[in-house]
């Protein structure tokens, strides 16, 4: 299993960026996706999550309006779409994949983030 992270970098507040996750070695179709971030000194916060059917999003409420998820099952990738971007949104940002499977037992997968820094 593995998920790979891009796009992040430096950008100016006010700025946007596109992360892509890539993902291999499960099902891509049938897991929920999920982007978290994590700054320094903070915990771990969920940004954004998309159901495996694709149709529903949930966003934290410090991203609403400004992000966007989205998903192609086709190509086994998930977006997070990141517009009027904040010195607050500086994190490393991470995919995640989940889903219950069959038994019950939960399957869990993190990609190895990607920083974004806003900063004039």
């Amino acid at each position: 299993v593995q998920l790979v992270e891009s796009g992040g970098g430096l950008v100016q507040p006010g700025g946007s960026l596109r992360l892509s996750c890539a993902a291999s070695g499960f099902t891509f179709s049938t897991y929920a996706m999920s982007w978290h971030r994590q700054a320094p000194g903070k915990e771990r916060e969920l940004v954004a999550r998309i159901r495996s059917a694709g149709g529903s999003t949930n966003y934290a409420d410090s991203v609403k309006g400004r992000f966007t998820i989205s998903r192609d099952n086709a190509k086994n990738t998930v977006y997070l779409q990141m517009n009027s971007l904040k010195p607050e949104d500086t994190a490393v940002y991470y995919c995640n994949a989940w889903r219950v499977r069959w038994d019950g037992v939960e399957l869990d997968y993190w990609g190895q983030g990607t920083q974004v820094t806003v900063s004039s």
